[in-house]
């Protein structure tokens, strides 16, 4: 393994600049290039950027180096110093890829997508901005900068899920978005002055080497202690399910989806909700000395991945199943990191990108011909009309179920197998949940392919009349055709290239990248579980598919009416509306406004408005009105009376002085008493003159 460090502007700084020179052109440059001049221009630069990007995983992944980009140094406090720098490493280098790729894609296809839009150079100079805040997130060399890329994200989303600004959901789903990932981020600001209180730098080279020297650090506070690394890797963990939207913290999630449906693969496929999973492979090393934390991964995860695969089950809009779909898969990537298997979910979140990019593209291709109408329930038999979306659906579906030999077969399969393989009550707990999520995948997948494509009868949308009136000219135009097809091959067939490579035995694709304690180390067990147990995870989608689709096609209406109602008896565990987020938000909506009641009632009104202000300022002047009222009888006008006033006031000065010389304090306090006996004096003097 070798490292380089380069400190002159090269191909790797390039891939981090080039998406905002692109955000630049056109953003400033569309009134004078014009709207497709600046948007063919933009993507023009981001497939240059992917050009560049795979030049770096070849030279960095595939031949052992690793490569630091020194920049300059930002902060200089004292012997502290924090430099602005880029680390290009197999994780890296691995994810520049994806983003870079998904992103192109996305470009291309919103050409298209958003030409009746007037604004459509915003929305390319939006997306390249989104792009260039991920490239920084995935290439910095400490936690801080890291951070800057972390909320550039959580901005750039901001103003793409408003985009449509007009729209009163789409403010609503931005602020959301935005407010919930500022509560994780948080404690992500916490985890990074903890390691910058103990370790003096960020930088994750000096960090990551000096974690099994510190690990038994401990931290007290209100007669509280525990361990430093522990409290590092929750603030760490509380970061990263905020962003990747885990139970809890996932409301956010499928409210995003009120942005345009190319923000949502860009959003889910490559940068915004794969950023928490990124961060808890970067600092694997942390996680790895704290048992609690790994543990609350494990059980975050593994309650994510069925919850939001039951969710999807009940959901009608084609987006948010989509976007359920997406907080289910990141749960299998949290337990997967939990049980120490970084590599595997980093595998998973590779494959992942271009199935689900497939997925919320192809939706994009169907409510751009649907004139933007999403409700699955009003788009019936259309799978003769759009053969090859239906065909892109298809492939996507199925390799989001684990079909084997898709993509997602290679990643997805191979989580389960780590968890069986992991002989502890947590691994062999969550391999159960992860066969029920397997199942709720199958079933939500076949739900979305049946009343889309497959369901016979008259369709109730509003566009019927006008297919019906002017007809259907073509699918979709060249641009998201060919965008649709590059994404269809991935994933066939991405899963089968690089599987051997980032997870085969034997490999040495990661280098030091993650690092594994020999304790948690399972590499070998999953090639002599039983065959079985590997391929029961599809034999489960299979007949959960079968079963899906014999519920639809034979009495559909009469097994979800009885299905729901069961539900709804029984305390909304299992309906449409108590797994939903709805039911979340109404339970964060209560405790809130308790929480903001008590403030009110106890610190407002009690204590601002009561205590404080009846003996500060309230009290004060009630107090000079009443001595005021008890000094005005006295005969202040006679001159014997001022000169004793005076005479009173002289002494006490001079006893203040004499005292405070007595003691060696003048210095400090005479100067002070003056200033207040003057003030009593002309106070008194104004009071009664």
């Amino acid at each position: 393994m070798n490292t380089f460090y380069l400190d002159n502007f090269c191909m790797y700084i390039l891939i981090v600049l080039l998406p905002v020179i692109g955000s630049f052109v056109a953003g400033l440059g569309g009134r004078w290039i014009g709207r497709l001049g600046s948007a063919y221009l933009s993507t023009f630069i981001l497939f240059l950027t992917w050009l560049l990007a795979v030049f770096s995983f070849y030279e960095v992944c595939l031949y052992s180096n690793i490569v630091s980009v020194s920049l300059y140094t930002w902060l200089l406090i004292d012997i502290y110093q924090i430099n602005i720098g880029l680390l290009y490493d197999s994780v890296s280098a691995s994810m520049v890829v994806v983003v870079t790729t998904i992103s192109g894609l996305v470009h291309l296809y919103s050409i298209a997508y958003m030409s009746h839009d007037p604004y459509l150079t915003r929305f390319m100079s939006y997306l390249s901005l989104f792009t260039f805040c991920m490239l920084v997130l995935v290439t910095s060399d400490n936690f801080l900068q890291l951070f800057i890329g972390w909320e550039g994200v959580g901005l750039c989303s901001y103003l793409l899920i408003n985009f449509w600004f007009t729209r009163i959901l789409a403010n609503k789903a931005a602020l959301k978005a935005m407010i919930v990932n500022r509560i994780a981020d948080v404690f992500f600001i916490i985890a990074i002055l903890l390691i910058f209180v103990l370790c003096g730098t960020t930088d994750f080279i000096i960090v990551f080497n000096l974690i099994p020297l510190v690990q038994t650090h401990v931290i007290s506070f209100l007669g509280m202690s525990c361990l430093w690394i522990d409290v590092v890797a929750f603030f760490l963990f509380i970061g990263a399910i905020g962003k990747s939207a885990q139970i809890g913290l996932h409301i956010w999630l499928p409210d995003a989806m009120e942005g345009p449906t190319p923000v949502s693969a860009l959003l889910h496929a490559a940068t915004m909700v794969t950023a928490g999973v990124f961060l808890i492979i970067r600092s694997s090393i942390v996680f790895e000395y704290s048992e609690f934390v790994l543990v609350l991964l494990i059980i975050f995860g593994g309650i994510t991945a069925l919850f939001a695969g039951i969710v999807a089950i009940f959901q009608f809009d084609i987006k948010k199943i989509i976007a359920y779909s997406t907080c289910s898969q990141l749960g299998y990537m949290f337990f997967s990191c939990g049980l120490s298997n970084y590599y595997v979910a980093f595998f998973h979140l590779w494959n992942h990108a271009f199935f689900k990019a497939l997925l919320f593209l192809s939706a994009g291709a169907l409510i751009h011909a649907f004139f933007d109408e999403q409700d699955t329930r009003k788009m019936q038999a259309f799978g003769e009309s759009f053969p090859f979306i239906y065909i892109a659906f298809l492939i996507g579906s199925l390799a989001i179920m684990g079909f084997p030999f898709l993509t997602g077969f290679y990643s997805k399969d191979l989580i389960l197998e780590f968890a069986f393989s992991r002989f502890i009550i947590n691994a062999s707990f969550i391999y159960s949940l992860g066969l029920l999520g397997a199942m709720c995948t199958a079933i939500y997948s076949i739900k979305l392919l049946y009343f889309v494509f497959l369901i016979t009868g008259r369709c109730n949308g509003h566009f019927v009349r006008y297919l019906s009136t002017y007809g259907l000219t073509s699918e979709c135009p060249w641009q998201m055709f060919s965008v649709m097809f590059i994404l269809i091959f991935c994933s066939m067939f991405v899963g089968y290239f690089f599987s051997d490579l980032m997870v085969g035995v034997g490999h040495y694709f990661w280098q030091d990248s993650i690092y594994i304690l020999p304790q948690h180390f399972s590499f070998i067990e999953p090639e002599y579980i039983h065959p079985v147990i590997k391929n029961l995870p599809v034999l489960v989608s299979l007949m959960s598919m079968w079963m899906a689709y014999g519920f639809f096609v034979y009495r559909p209406i009469a097994v979800f009416l009885w299905f729901n109602d069961f539900c709804i008896k029984t305390v909304f565990l299992l309906s449409g509306w108590g797994f939903h987020a709805a039911f979340f938000n109404v339970l964060y909506n209560f405790l809130f406004l308790s929480i903001f009641k008590i403030s009110y009632e106890c610190i407002n009104k009690f204590l601002d408005k009561g205590f404080f202000e009846y003996f500060g300022p309230f009290g004060v002047y009630k107090l000079m009105r009443i001595l005021n009222v008890k000094f005005k009888f006295v005969r202040y006008s006679l001159i014997f009376f001022s000169l004793n006033l005076m005479f009173l006031c002289l002494v006490i000065i001079l006893l203040y002085v004499v005292s405070a010389l007595a003691l060696k304090l003048v210095v400090l306090f005479s100067n002070m008493g003056i200033l207040i006996i003057t003030a009593f004096v002309l106070f008194l003097l104004t009071l009664y003159d």
